[in-house]
This record gives C-alpha cells, structure tokens and sequence, in this order.
C-alpha cells in the first residue's frame, strides 16, 4: 500500500512491522514523533509490545540490553546527544552481542545546542562496533529497518539505521508500505540461542580475564582479546549476510539490490561525487544540469558506512578521474570520515582517483544547489590537483577588527 506521511512514520511502520516487542522511548528532536507514532501502534492494539517510557538514554538503552538479554525483540530511537548519553550502553550492546535496532534521525551535537541537522552525531560512533546503514528517503528507512531487524538476528550485532533530522524525518514523502503477511515471511520470529531464563539459570557478560580459560563444560573459551576479534570478523562477515538479506528482500518486494552503495549516472562518469543520506539524492539534480553541459559526471549514495563495504566502494570508483566526497560531519583535526576511509579504500588500486573533500551543512546551514555546482565544477576543473585537506563550503567568517 502506497502511503504518503513523514520519515519518522516510515521508521515507526517498520518497526510495527518487525513485530518489536519492546520499545524503550525517550524524547528528543527529531527523533520524537517517532516513538510517538510507536505509542499510538500500541496503545490502539495495532502492535502488542511493551512500551516503556524512561528517564534518560542511557536507560533506554538499558532497558533494550535488558529485553534483547530475556530473548525479545528490543527497539529504540534517538537523535545528536542523546545517542552520546548512551555511548556507555552502545559498547555494552555490542560487546553482549544482542541484536537490538536503533534509529537515529541525524542531527548536530552540542555544545553549542543546535536542532538541526547534521551527521557528526552517529558518524561519531562509527567505531563503537554497531552496523550503521543510512537511508536516502522514506522507501529506504521503513525497508532498512525490516532489513535491519534481519541483520541483526542473522550476526548477533546491533544495527543503527539513520537517516537526515528534518529533511527526511518530517518532511512527507510517498513510500509502499508491505503488507504484514510479507514482512513475516521474510523475518522470522526472534529465536536467540542463549537467553536469560528461569529454567535454566546462567551468567551473561561476567569479567573476562585476558586469556582464554575453561568454561563450566570444560570446553576452551574466548579471552577478551578473542571476544574483540571475533566481533571485528563478524562484522566483515555481516557485509555477505546483509547482501545476501538485501537479494531476498529485492526478490520479495521489488526493492533493493544495491545494499552497499547507490549509484546514478556513474557508468560512464569520469567525476563521482560521493554522499551520505539526503544529501546523496539532493546531489543527482546538480548532476543531471552538469550533465547537459556535457561534464561526465555521477553520484554514488553510500548506504551501509559500518561495516565498510570497501570493495563495493572500489569497484564503483575504479578507473575515475576524480572523487568529490562532500560530507556532514567532520573527524576533527583531521579530515572528513567518509573522505578517510574511502581514501584507504582505493590505495591498494593502481588506477585509484584524485581524491576531494568538502565539508558542508554543519548545524543545518543550507545546501544550495548553487553551491553544489561551483563546488563540483571547481574539482572537475583541477581533477589532477592533490589535496589532502578538507574544503569548509558556505563559511560566514567575519575578519577580526584591531583597534
């Protein structure tokens, strides 16, 4: 059913769809109306889960910790520094291997306060262990929460799926809304191997020394040191998983099929501008104007940043003369994260691109679509210049007054 409404009910009408069983909720902008919308499922009978209101994000974490430990299915949502408030429960999440889902409607981190969007809030946890896919539109967030909900019971790792504060998740946009039938089908109820229960009593996440030891059995266990690599390998592992996911899903729903990255008019580019989120489909109008000025050029939407699908970033990026990487959010005293990670992405290439970086929107400052052409024209026009340092675009600096 074709529906037109907000990207937080997008996100909410996935999460009813993944039948959730408990939701821990606690407001902040712009995430709110989405566990609202969850209330509203709840308490009109449409979703039979526990709905828990809490004091704080970190609580709401832990009642998710909590939840996913007794063997339910546990969701959340959160925005800027209430994803900071729980950075603690994050790595407990993770470490704990529990396949709790998250979203974070994108928004900049204070101090100073700001509503407005930005990525530095979930861009700042991307080494915290979690899988993060991003969505471009409302079709990408309600399928990527049912996809994630999938991942996360497929690996044992949690997922965050995020998407764009305000320009996606309250602006109204049309989006297909599966039927329940299908999406049950397609996810199978949550059936963890291990979890707490009052018949057969066991500890979780006790101290783990640094080396390995026997377990009760007798049987070798992991040390920490192990427990970190084997999270490190199974987040390699989970790209296959989530592609293999992603073929179901497109098999099932008619969407899909590009789970990593999504390209327009790359074929035959010599220029990819490379994006994350809204920002990613704001870019494809520049580049259908450049394109009739006869500049070859495309954009690629990055789609999953963690784990990094590096070798679908390469094969996309493979043979172009230049990369122009515009970004949200910035890894301070160095450059952008998504600029870094594809630079290491293409060095073992011998063909690799010159790479640019550009910083833009931080705190909600608007993106022109004038901007975004004399920033891509000006890269087309020095494709061979190498720089290593980030471009600032849309700055209102005022020069110091001296006497």
């Amino acid at each position: 059913m074709h529906i037109i409404d907000s990207g937080n009910v997008a996100a909410a009408t996935g999460v009813k769809l993944g039948r959730v069983q408990v939701i821990a909720a606690y407001p902040i902008t712009p995430q709110t109306p989405l566990t609202e919308k969850l209330s509203e499922f709840v308490e009109s009978d449409q979703l039979d889960a526990q709905y828990i209101p809490v004091e704080s994000e970190h609580s709401a974490m832990a009642v998710c910790i909590a939840a996913a430990t007794a063997g339910a299915r546990a969701f959340t949502a959160t925005s800027a520094n209430g994803l900071l408030y729980m950075v603690e429960q994050l790595h407990w999440a993770v470490g704990a291997r529990l396949p709790i889902v998250m979203c974070v409607a994108n928004r900049g981190i204070g101090a100073p306060w700001t509503v407005w969007n930005d990525q530095q809030d979930s861009m700042s946890q991307r080494d915290v262990g979690w899988i993060q896919l991003y969505a471009n539109d409302h079709q990408q967030i309600i399928d990527s929460v049912i996809k994630a909900f999938r991942l996360a019971q497929t690996v044992g790792i949690p997922v965050m799926v995020c998407y764009d504060g305000y320009l996606l998740s309250h602006t109204y946009m049309p989006f297909d809304r599966p039927e329940q039938s299908e999406v049950d089908a397609f996810l199978p109820p949550f059936a963890p191997t291990h979890f707490l229960d009052p018949e057969n009593p066991g500890n979780f996440n006790t101290v783990t020394l640094p080396d390995i030891r026997p377990g009760v059995d007798g049987t070798m266990q992991p040390g920490y040191f192990e427990i970190r690599h084997n999270l490190h390998q199974d987040l390699r592992a989970a790209l296959d998983s989530y592609e293999e996911i992603d073929r179901e899903f497109a098999l099932r729903f008619g969407r899909g099929g590009s789970p990593f990255v999504e390209t327009y008019r790359c074929d035959d580019a010599r220029f990819v501008a490379v994006a994350v989120g809204s920002l990613s489909y704001q870019l494809r109008d520049v580049i259908d104007i450049m394109r009739e000025d006869g500049i070859a050029i495309g954009v690629m939407g990055v789609q999953m940043y963690r784990p990094f699908p590096d070798q679908a970033i390469a094969s996309v990026l493979a043979g172009k003369q230049c990369v122009i990487v515009l970004e949200k959010a910035v890894s301070y005293g160095n450059q952008g994260p998504l600029y870094s990670d594809i630079k290491s992405a293409l060095y073992r290439m011998d063909d690799r691109p010159i790479l640019h970086n550009y910083i833009l929107g931080l705190g909600g400052r608007e993106i022109k679509t004038q901007q975004l052409l004399e920033i891509l024209a000006e890269s087309c026009k020095r494709p061979g210049e190498i720089e290593d340092t980030p471009r600032w675009i849309g700055l209102k600096l005022q020069e110091e007054s001296h006497g």
